[in-house]
């Protein structure tokens, strides 16, 4: 089987690997932009939400001023959490769509559907259940997102630079909450209090970014592996070519081609069975499947767990605890903190997944979270909540001051991270043959830990007499929760910088509990044996024609 390895590639210096020149070109980086974009709904959406929640125009509207405390933490979770439920179907859908009709024409009816929904919740008229509905069926857009985008761009992308690559789509993801948050801090400011427009003008950003997602996928080609998963394999050659920049008779092309071929031909012959029941099989009972399943169900589990993402999505709440006060001045907090975090994904796209390595980025990511979380989880117990005109003192001011800090860098660290690595693992640790539904399942199991938080956090929130555990019991049992997902990692995750997506197979050769130490090293050394063979291969045949010379 064809497969790469190595240390990770730093584009920079255009240390390509055996990728010739030509495979940094244009195509390629339009086709990353084109789909990269996509994270941006996941971003818009959590972004906007806790903003338009509290706007006085879209509460009154819907009765939301007159609930009590435990009735309101209800609604908004339910409110907040209804994309999430709609996402599990979403990234459902996206495995059948993306097998059935290819990478471009589902992201052209998911960009659909994402409009639909975003337009039935913007015409809700005070109707809740309208809203749950609006938002539901934009999920089932947004969910797909996920599994098309990270997909499509490993399928396409050059190994070198896969990791930037698939990183365009979770950064993307903090250029849509930058762009989300100043919506909101916009609109507070510049629209007049009590308006509509407050929180139907930021909104549709959501249609802006679906329309000109559909309008670019006209402008690319369909994924090469999927062509070849269908049979057309003359066409799947003359994609590649032209997403590379190269001729269809390139070695390196006709090389790529065969290499993806030879591993849909060896799933084939390794599949336990026929049709649905096969493929399940060859999931769920060939253990080098089943284990990057668990890393991808279990990268899902910790992740969403840990917290970041629920300060994303209640950022000007949090805030609010450490004596942000003001709608303004939360709103203010707020998108500085989606600067951050969409510079923190930049800098970890380019600099740090495909130069340092996955695994090393993700272990920093972590221990930078889980110190952001330690340190707001000790303020929160060791500091009194405000309550009415209070003020904190002086050191407890500078106390404050340094968990509004900590609440940047946690937001780095989720970037740099279990934010991208979420994505990358799953959309390039899967064989052909099972990549689609497999990213799909994960994604699902994504959505269902993060409907599950959405929904939560509210309600954690209150005080224990109401039901909660109170915001200093939620910040430890997110730091709890990050240092055992830090630990998981190390022993489990295993190094994919700078490997084919045909060579991956050979990570998961070790025992389960072998692999993420030391499934790297093995991996390098099959490589290393296999050029040595193929080496005396071509030193047997250059002597067999110099003898038939003779």
């Amino acid at each position: 089987m064809a497969g790469g390895g190595g240390r990770p590639q730093n584009i920079f210096k255009l240390n390509r690997g055996n990728d010739p020149k030509e495979v940094l070109n244009w195509r390629l980086w339009f086709a990353v932009v084109s789909f990269g974009i996509m994270g941006a709904a996941r971003g818009i959406d959590e972004g906007l939400i806790s903003g338009t929640l509290s706007k006085s125009h879209f509460m009154h509207q819907l009765g939301l001023d007159k609930m009590d405390d435990v009735e309101l933490a209800n609604v908004k979770g339910n409110i907040s959490a209804m994309v999430q439920i709609g996402s599990v179907g979403g990234a459902g859908l996206a495995f059948l769509l993306c097998d059935r009709i290819g990478r471009l024409w589902a992201t052209r009816q998911l960009c659909l559907i994402w409009i639909l929904g975003v337009v039935i919740f913007l015409t809700n008229g005070g109707r809740l259940g309208q809203v749950y509905a609006g938002r539901f069926i934009a999920g089932l857009g947004i969910g797909q997102t996920t599994v098309v985008a990270p997909v499509y761009l490993s399928e396409i992308a050059p190994k070198s630079v896969r990791g930037l690559c698939t990183c365009a789509f979770s950064g993307s993801v903090y250029i849509g909450i930058m762009l989300a948050y100043f919506a909101s801090w916009g609109s507070q400011l510049h629209i007049p209090k009590g308006t509509s427009n407050q929180w139907v003008v930021p909104t549709t950003i959501h249609v802006m970014f679906a329309g000109i997602i559909f309008i670019l996928s006209f402008f690319n080609y369909e994924s090469p592996r999927y062509l070849v998963k269908i049979g057309q394999d003359d066409k799947a050659t003359a994609n590649l070519a032209r997403v590379r920049g190269l001729s269809v008779d390139d070695e390196h092309v006709i090389k790529e081609i065969s290499d993806i071929q030879n591993q849909l031909h060896e799933e084939q012959e390794a599949t336990l069975g026929a049709g649905w029941v096969g493929i399940l099989k060859e999931m769920f009972l060939m253990p080098n499947n089943f284990y990057r399943i668990y890393l991808g169900l279990f990268s899902q589990l910790l992740s969403q767990w840990s917290g970041a993402q629920s300060i994303t999505i209640y950022a000007p709440e949090f805030f609010a605890l450490l004596g942000t006060k003001g709608q303004n001045e939360k709103l203010f907090a707020t998108a500085i903190f989606g600067v951050v975090k969409f510079v923190a994904a930049i800098i970890c796209a380019l600099f740090l997944v495909d130069v340092i390595g996955r695994k090393r980025s993700l272990g920093i990511g972590i221990g930078l979270q889980a110190l952001s979380m330690c340190y707001i989880a000790a303020f929160l117990t060791a500091v009194p909540q405000l309550e009415g005109g209070e003020k904190f003192t002086s050191s407890q001011q500078h106390a404050a001051t340094g968990a509004i800090v900590m609440i940047y860098l946690s937001g780095f660290g989720w970037a740099m991270g279990w934010n991208s690595m979420q994505y990358l693992l799953n959309a390039e640790i899967y064989p052909l043959r099972i990549r689609a539904i497999s990213s799909s399942m994960v994604m699902c199991f994504h959505f269902v830990n993060q409907y599950g938080n959405s929904r939560a956090v509210p309600n954690m929130l209150l005080p224990k007499h109401d039901g909660g555990i109170g915001p200093a019991g939620t910040f430890w049992l997110f730091t709890v929760i990050t240092l055992i997902g830090g630990a998981w990692a190390w022993f489990f995750i295993p190094e994919t910088a700078g490997r084919s997506l045909e060579g991956m197979d050979r990570l998961f050769t070790l025992r389960w509990w072998q692999i993420g130490r030391f499934g790297e090293n093995e991996a390098n050394e099959q490589v290393i044996a296999s050029e040595k063979l193929e080496g005396e291969k071509e030193n047997v045949r250059t002597q067999a024609v110099e003898v038939e010379r003779v």
